[in-house]
C-alpha cells in the first residue's frame, strides 16, 4: 500500500511537470504539480474505499492528474 502511494505521488508530479513543460497548462510548475498530486491522492483514496477506478494504480494516477489539471484551473478562472 505504501509503495503504491509513493508511486502515485511520483507519477502525479511527473504529469504536472510535463503538462507545464509542454504548454498544456500555464499555472506554473509548482502549482501544476500540487494540483496533480491532490487529484491523484483523491483518486487513490476513492479507489481504496470504493474500488472505483482502473486496474492499474499508475493509470489511475495519470487519469486523476490530467483530470485535476483540466478541472481546477477552469473552475477558478473568471
Amino acid at each position: 500500500m505504501f509503495p503504491t502511494m509513493i508511486g502515485t505521488v511520483v507519477i502525479a508530479g511527473l504529469v504536472g511537470f510535463a503538462a507545464e513543460k509542454t504548454g498544456f497548462t500555464h499555472n506554473g510548475y509548482l502549482q501544476s504539480i500540487i494540483i496533480c498530486i491532490g487529484g491523484a491522492f483523491l483518486m487513490y483514496f476513492v479507489t481504496l474505499m470504493f474500488g472505483v477506478g482502473f486496474r492499474s494504480p499508475g493509470i489511475n494516477a495519470i487519469a486523476a492528474s490530467v483530470g485535476a489539471l483540466i478541472i481546477v484551473p477552469f473552475h477558478w478562472r473568471k
